[in-house]
């Protein structure tokens, strides 16, 4: 009896050892385990799973499509759509994958893509009232309201009693303007579903857009007591408290959604993304540190932690952590951005492009890609690129605050007030407890001379932020620009005050005494700030600017832009100004000597070589400017102030005329106001005998100079003389050398001109 027992055991073991081993039961075993963690709400647990199952059979369809709704309910939406396009391909005639991809899709704004998903999915389940949502929720979405309506009446027909119809029809009511219409249709779906926290959250909404402010937080409170383990009903009153400016409210709510869910990665992170979401970037740092010890494994406690390394500038134990996370899920899109921002930071823009370009050859709807891909062209002096990029960013995903933020900054040094307004408005309607919007939208309304709402914007983001000194410069400038120079001066002392490193705090000091004529005044308030704050070198930068302009001191002012150089070799400022005074000193050498050191320091600046082969030009050494000029464009391929440059330098260095040609002709596409390229476009045409043409170019470039108010240049005055010259108009060609040597009696080619005016008859 013993031996039978005995081999009955091992007969179990035996059983189980087999099924153990079989890849068919594991696999199965982990999808039913995911499942169950799936329905208890265990979404992190259930990934796990669904991810072990898919390990044992790469190609198990249905485990993949679980696991992108587990990557769905912890918003991780590049990882949900890798998985849902893998679940389609392995199985194509998964419906609810499709439909679930059309509404990831739908979010992300990639309309193209999402269409061939509803337009399957109308096809083939004509009868699926969750179809028609789709596709009403997409048309909405691209605007055509009218036709939305229509397939959101087809679904409540389908299925009268489907509540999230309702909810869909009250949104899209809300935006005809029906408001009675579409609370109703709020209150239609709540008595089909009391506890659909949806339709009381959009009612909630609907009640806070109306000023309803008592109704929105009741429905709130009811839809928390309804689904006390989902953070979104929270989530929606810490909105409802900020827009209130409630702010302290706000913050006990997201304290206790930590200590009420502490196993719900979505509740414990809301406190942390609530500091980051209004710029205290220390607070949220301190609680990421704590949420990465407490949860060191949650993926999206890493990102986030990882980007505020990133932000404290904390680049080494940001670029492990990217590396660490990119080692357990490589190709990782967000890990992958946290990399090009670490690349950009460290001063890699050309590495950060190749990164995040692989991120949109896989995504191109990723709107934070686009924008730090912006981020990087800004630094590579590629404005256009870098602009469009964050133009990207915006339509993509509208409330991407940063791209409204960059785009404002553009539009500031464009003078474009339209885009100014429309980005700071933007920026507000964001973030309105952040003081930034407020003090570009003050910038707008000083270019408007509206100064009263510049001041009020000002002070508003006082209110907000009073010990940062962003509301206190933008005071100085709305008095400043009132020629109200003394309270000017004491807006930009509190400025200065607050951020004692804040070169536009120095910098709006200094400029209000000079505007009082104390000149000796702003030299001493500079250097007593210099000696507070020894390293920067914006500031020394300053100091060397007004001893250059105004107190022609050159000996100090050198000293002054050297030291600033000496501070921060990548200042660009103070680089160009120190080979200026050295020009103006008459040492042509020295600055050459200057700007070709800057350029080992700043190798892929395109400017400081337009710079540098100008300087060649001062000496007449062609050959040296041209390659000067011709690394400019290796980096900045359309840059028009090298194109331009480069063509004057081929025609002087009696290389190909055609290729100045068409360098003059790019020059003209970047700069169509410029008399520089004018001339120079002009002066090709003289030099392949089309004289009528080059006498319209330099006839083009005089009058650019009197639309621009620009000082006149002899050069254009000669270049006209020899074209009247060459289409026999003596007298026409005489009058325009002897303006040439009026204009510049040392005139390089003064001796050519004296023979000219000799061989010249009237």
């Amino acid at each position: 009896m013993k031996t039978n027992r005995l081999l009955a055991l091992l007969l179990v073991i035996s059983v189980c050892l087999s099924c153990s081993r079989d890849p068919q039961v594991r696999k199965q075993k982990y999808f039913e385990s995911g499942g169950r963690y799936f329905e208890q709400g265990k979404y992190p647990e259930a990934a796990i799973q669904f991810a072990n199952a898919i390990q044992v059979d790469e190609k198990f369809g249905s485990a993949h499509y679980q696991l992108a709704k587990c990557r769905l309910k912890l918003e991780e939406w590049n990882a949900a759509y890798s998985e849902l396009a893998r679940a389609l391909e392995l199985q194509p005639d998964n419906y609810d994958a499709h439909l679930d991809m059309a509404n990831l899709l739908i979010s992300v704004r990639d309309f193209k893509q999402a269409k061939t998903h509803v337009d399957l999915l109308l096809e083939m389940r004509p009868n699926n009232p969750s179809v028609y949502l789709s596709a009403a929720n997409l048309l909405a979405q691209q605007g055509d309201i009218s036709e939305a309506l229509q397939l959101t009446q087809k679904a409540i027909a389908m299925a009268p009693q489907k509540w999230e119809s309702y909810v869909v029809m009250a949104v899209l009511q809300q935006k005809t303007n029906q408001p009675d219409v579409a609370e109703g249709d709020f209150n239609k779906a709540l008595q089909l579903n009391p506890k659909a926290s949806n339709a009381r959250l959009g009612l909630a909404e609907f009640f806070r857009a109306r000023r309803r402010l008592p109704e929105a937080e009741q429905q709130i409170r009811t839809a928390i007591d309804n689904d006390s383990q989902n953070p979104e009903p929270r989530a929606a009153l810490v909105r409802l408290y900020v827009s209130e400016d409630k702010r302290d409210l706000a913050e006990q709510v997201l304290k206790k959604v930590k200590t009420d869910l502490p196993l719900d990665s979505s509740g414990y992170r809301m406190l942390g993304d609530y500091y980051f979401s209004i710029g205290d970037l220390e607070r949220a740092g301190t609680e990421y540190r704590s949420l990465y010890r407490e949860h060191p494994k949650d993926p999206r406690v890493k990102l986030n932690y990882d980007q505020l390394l990133i932000l404290e500038g904390r680049l080494a134990e940001a670029n492990k952590l990217t590396e660490e996370i990119l080692k357990d899920y490589p190709g990782d899109d967000d890990a992958l951005i946290c990399r090009g921002q670490i690349q950009n930071r460290q001063g890699h823009p050309g590495d950060a492009v190749d990164t995040l370009q692989r991120v949109l050859t896989d995504d191109p709807g990723n709107a934070i890609a686009h924008y730090h891909l912006g981020v990087a062209y800004n630094a590579l002096g590629k404005a256009p690129l870098a602009e469009s990029e964050w133009q990207s960013a915006a339509r993509i995903s509208p409330d991407l605050v940063e791209a409204h933020r960059a785009l404002a900054q553009i539009a500031v040094r464009k003078a474009d007030p339209a885009a100014l307004f429309q980005n700071a408005s933007d920026i507000i309607r964001l973030q309105p407890q952040s003081p930034d919007g407020y003090t570009l939208r003050s910038a707008f309304y000083i270019y408007r001379q509206r100064y009263a709402d510049a001041e009020a914007d000002a002070r508003r983001a006082i209110d907000l932020a009073p010990r940062l000194s962003i509301g206190y410069l933008q005071i100085g400038n709305v008095s400043f620009e009132q020629r109200k120079f003394v309270d000017a001066q004491q807006a930009y002392q509190q400025a200065l005050d607050r951020d004692p490193n804040s070169s536009d705090g120095l910098g709006g000091v200094m400029n209000a005494l000079i505007a009082q004529e104390q000149i000796d005044q702003a030299i001493t308030v500079a250097r007593a700030q210099i000696q507070k704050e020894p390293d920067n070198s914006a500031f020394e930068d300053l100091l060397g600017t007004l001893l250059f302009d105004l107190r022609h001191d050159m000996p100090a002012a050198e000293a002054a832009f050297k030291k600033s150089i000496d501070l921060d070799k990548k200042n660009s400022d103070a680089i160009v100004k120190l080979g200026r005074l050295q020009v103006a000193k008459g040492s042509v050498d020295n600055a050459i000597e200057t700007y070709q050191k800057s350029l080992g320091d700043n190798p892929k600046q395109p400017d400081l070589y337009v710079l540098t082969g100008e300087l060649y030009e001062k000496k007449q050494d062609w050959q040296s400017a041209k390659q000067m000029y011709q690394k400019a464009l290796e980096l900045s391929p359309k840059n028009p102030v090298a194109s331009n440059n480069l063509a004057y330098t081929l025609l002087q260095a009696g290389d190909n005329i055609d290729i100045a040609l068409s360098l003059a002709q790019t020059a003209r596409q970047g700069m169509p106001n410029s008399p520089n390229v004018a001339d120079t476009l002009g002066y090709i045409y003289y030099q392949k005998g089309a004289f009528k043409s080059a006498i319209d170019q330099f006839q083009e470039a005089l009058r650019l100079i009197d639309k621009n108010k620009t000082l006149p240049d002899a050069n254009i005055y000669y270049h006209l003389a020899l074209a009247y010259q060459k289409t026999n108009q003596p007298s026409l060609a005489r009058h325009e050398l002897q303006r040439a040597f009026k204009i510049n009696p040392n005139y390089n080619d003064a001796a050519k001109l004296k023979k000219q005016l000799a061989q010249v008859r009237s």
